[in-house]
């Protein structure tokens, strides 16, 4: 799977605020419940529930919040870059300001894996970073994650 099939280029945004997690992921909870047609309080406490399991920050900068949900069909992202680098409780304590939300769907294991490896791959690159960290586009930012 690439991250093409799960990531549009409508999906991305540079220099998104955020003052903490928390208000983050509810907003990009309002996003992808607005794309999916579920209900944004619904994807936002899924999020925070998988996130209490476990930070989804994996460090250098870089949080993948994910949730699975029924009504799913086929794996969604939303990646934005963070004017300001925030608090995440990452693994390596670092604050994030590159942020790759995924909704998956529940019944698909393999659907799940391969989308959430294809995205941690590509965010350990460090020339996949030093691109997403530099673009002065939407459009610079979506391909330097997707090629």
């Amino acid at each position: 799977m690439k991250i093409k099939d799960f990531l549009a280029a409508s999906d991305v945004a540079i220099d998104t605020r955020a003052d903490d997690k928390a208000s983050l992921l509810r907003e990009l909870a309002a996003r992808a419940g607005a794309s999916l047609n579920l209900p944004p309080n619904m994807v936002a406490h899924a999020i925070e529930k998988r996130d209490e399991l476990g930070s989804t920050g994996i460090g250098g900068g870089v949080s993948i919040p994910h949730a699975r949900f029924r009504e799913v069909k086929k794996p969604f992202g939303i990646l934005v870059r963070l004017k300001q680098a925030i608090d995440f409780d990452a693994i390596d304590s670092k604050a994030v300001d590159i942020v790759f939300l995924i909704v998956l769907p529940a019944a698909s294991q393999l659907d799940q894996l391969t989308a959430l490896a294809a995205a941690a791959r590509k965010l350990r690159q460090p020339e996949t970073l030093q691109r997403l960290r530099s673009a002065a586009s939407n459009t610079e930012f979506y391909r330097a994650i997707t090629e």
